[in-house]
């Protein structure tokens, strides 16, 4: 299995005529993810990519089955896009969008919870690089390549660190089941806690990789479930041991206000929680590697 995506996924995107959305789209198709449409208003009845556009996510959803969406559009639209896709009958919705002020974000987050739990959207980001299944489907701007299928479960607020993870266990002949990016804004869709316990759920995934950063209660949260709940062994590695207190260091969410928040007060926290935490970024596969082997 894998989570969230696989190769019965029908996926739509909404922003498709946008230059950047195009070739995404087409790196998702090349990849081999069933996309079936494209949603932009006004531009319904154009065909982009090879697939058709429609001018609501409604439409969409009716006309193609699609339970997936890729939202990669320009900030000031982004919120209504994700509740749009929210209210149209999607299941998992990937926005890559940057820069999303928080407050339309907090409004998300409010509108979503309008739906029961059982029916209500997934969301992954702002600002993420999105999800691959690698095999199966890819959902976002990932370079595919780097992937080998596997069931090491990857999840990151940092895309290019996922990327060098993904890397790193591909020349050492490990795969993935699934990488999730969930974005370093500091109002996201889904946190950590809610991917580990979808990775704990999935068969396939044996090790779960998590790439934290400076900023944030999440890592905290996420060493509470751990502790408490998690059967598979876990690594991580935090970004930001150097970082200076008070200063934004690349994502909006990466900020040390309180305690718990910079990189070296995460890694005793995770420690403490059971995770093994690699020490530099140049050690992440090495570090999964020696742990799937103590596990063996």
């Amino acid at each position: 299995m894998s989570i969230f995506l696989d190769k019965s996924s029908r996926v739509i995107v909404q922003g498709i005529t946008g230059r950047l959305a195009q070739f995404h789209t087409q790196e998702m198709i090349d990849y081999g993810t069933n996309v079936v449409g494209g949603v932009v208003p006004g531009k319904g009845g154009e065909i982009i990519n090879g697939v058709p556009v429609y001018d609501t996510v409604k439409e969409a959803v009716y006309e193609t089955g699609a339970n997936a969406s890729l939202v990669i559009v320009p900030p000031p639209y982004a919120a209504d896009s994700i509740m749009e896709a929210a209210d149209g009958g999607i299941g998992y919705a990937v926005c890559v969008t940057d820069g999303i002020p928080a407050q339309d974000m907090i409004r998300v987050k409010r509108y979503m919870m309008r739906y029961p739990r059982e029916n209500r959207m997934v969301l992954t980001g702002p600002n993420c690089a999105g999800t691959i299944s690698p095999g199966k489907a890819l959902l976002g701007i990932m370079p595919g390549h780097i992937y080998l299928e596997g069931n090491v479960g990857i999840v990151g607020r940092s895309g290019t660190l996922g990327y060098e993870a993904a890397q790193q266990l591909k020349d050492r002949g490990i795969g993935v089941s699934t990488s999730v990016g969930i974005g370093g804004d500091p109002i996201n869709g889904s946190s950590f806690k809610d991917i580990l316990m979808a990775f704990e759920k999935d068969d396939q995934t044996e090790v779960v990789c998590l790439i934290g950063e400076i900023g944030g209660p999440q890592e905290a949260e996420a060493a509470d479930y751990i502790r408490d709940h998690m059967s598979k062994p876990v690594i991580a590695y935090i970004a930001g041991l150097t970082a200076p207190k008070g200063r934004t260091m690349g994502h909006a969410g990466a900020i040390i206000s309180a305690f718990g928040e910079s990189a070296s007060e995460k890694v005793e926290i995770l420690s403490a929680a059971g995770v093994t935490v690699a020490e530099h970024p140049s050690a992440i596969g090495e570090t999964i590697a020696r742990t799937m082997k103590q596990f063996a």
